[in-house]
């Protein structure tokens, strides 16, 4: 466990500073990516700024917003934690933020120095109103979480003329692999929309959910060549977060998080035109789960203000407040100050192996 001083807002300043030097050198042929990445990290700096004040006045702000834009998906993957926590289902969503709302949060988010506004639901790309406010915010990061069936010619055009608005496309490893998952023919449809991202000359990334299982094939060098080809740029590999204790044998332990740090060195210094990312990294040693506002907070699709997309517990809506009162809503305090996400756990979510003391935090 790190040091009672650790600042949570130099490791994550630090870490973004390094992967946009990385994106500068790894895009140096690309004058279109150049001149994007080149003020995205200008504009990384003055939020540092932004953040570091706040920080003064004893106000800590994250780097990272993570917003569930919809609650609506045109897929049914096994194992979606989403789909086994509610929130996300075939129905038309009730009572979900309009996209003004969400440009409300946007304007906020600017103004309090996040940087990163991770799309998510659902299927993100069933909310074109609201990725399209994105696109007027060219000092915020925006990945766009998708599935990748739903590309078509507008999107094409918004992401090649919004270079701040970048999908990243879940995959699961080979056809076979992806498909058991998320369906018959969605592993065609996926290297299909990345060829043509690839032929219109724009960034995206591809979402690897890892296991204690998979993990070793989707660091393979016969898959990272794939992708590679495809024209990948940015690989994000995420924890698998189960949905019930019988899902829990999935989870990555140590074991499997330090064989991922060992091998991101290396596969960063062999593709070098690509970007490695870990989520939610190594948390040893960033002092414990950074959800509820440590590094990051969720928004569900109807505005409540969650530690994590994987803990859907909310004391507070954004409707009825602001960014700030949600990141000082007794749920989140309780949790930064009361010791659970510093807290041991065997593997994947600490706050799903705390899920009950964290509903008892919401019925004090």
């Amino acid at each position: 466990m790190m040091e009672n001083n650790f600042n949570i807002q130099e490791y994550l300043a630090e870490g973004v500073e390094y992967i946009l030097k990385d994106a500068l050198r790894a895009s140096i042929k690309n004058p279109k990516e150049i001149l994007f990445l080149h003020k995205l990290s200008k504009n990384a700096k003055k939020a540092t700024e932004i953040r570091q004040k706040y920080d003064e006045k004893g106000q800590n702000i994250p780097a990272f917003l993570i917003a569930s834009i919809t609650s609506r998906c045109n897929l049914h993957c096994s194992g979606c934690y989403s789909r086994s926590n509610k929130s996300c289902s075939d129905d038309e969503p009730i009572n979900q933020l309009t996209a003004e709302e969400w440009e409300d949060i946007f304007i906020q988010a600017k103004e309090m120095g996040i940087s990163f506004i991770v799309l998510a639901g659902g299927e993100p790309l069933l909310r074109d109103d609201v990725i399209i406010k994105a696109t007027d915010f060219p000092e915020i990061l925006f990945p766009i979480f998708t599935n990748g069936t739903l590309l078509n010619k507008e999107y094409l055009k918004l992401f090649n003329d919004n270079r701040n608005i970048v999908p990243i496309l879940s995959i699961e490893g080979d056809e076979k692999i992806t498909d058991s998952r998320r369906g018959k023919g969605v592993y065609k449809q996926l290297v299909d929309s990345m060829r043509l991202m690839k032929k219109n000359n724009i960034i995206f990334g591809a979402s690897l959910t890892f296991t204690r299982n998979n993990l070793t094939s989707l660091l393979s060098k016969e898959f990272i060549d794939e992708l590679h080809d495809f024209g990948c740029k940015v690989v994000f590999f995420i924890e698998y977060v189960p949905v019930n204790g019988e899902t829990k044998e999935m989870a990555p332990r140590d074991e499997e998080r330090e064989l991922l740090l060992d091998n991101l060195e290396s596969l960063r210094e062999e593709y070098q035109d690509m970007l490695f990312m870990s989520f939610p990294g190594d948390e040893k040693n960033s002092g414990g789960c950074l959800a509820a506002g440590r590094g990051f907070f969720h928004i569900n699709s109807h505005g409540g203000a969650e530690p994590c997309p994987a803990s859907p517990y909310s004391d507070i809506n954004v409707k009825e407040t602001s960014l700030i009162e949600a990141l000082n809503s007794k749920l989140f305090k309780s949790l930064r100050e009361g010791g659970i996400l510093m807290g041991e756990h065997e593997g994947g979510c600490v706050l799903f192996e705390h899920q009950k003391e964290v509903e008892r935090l919401l019925e004090d």
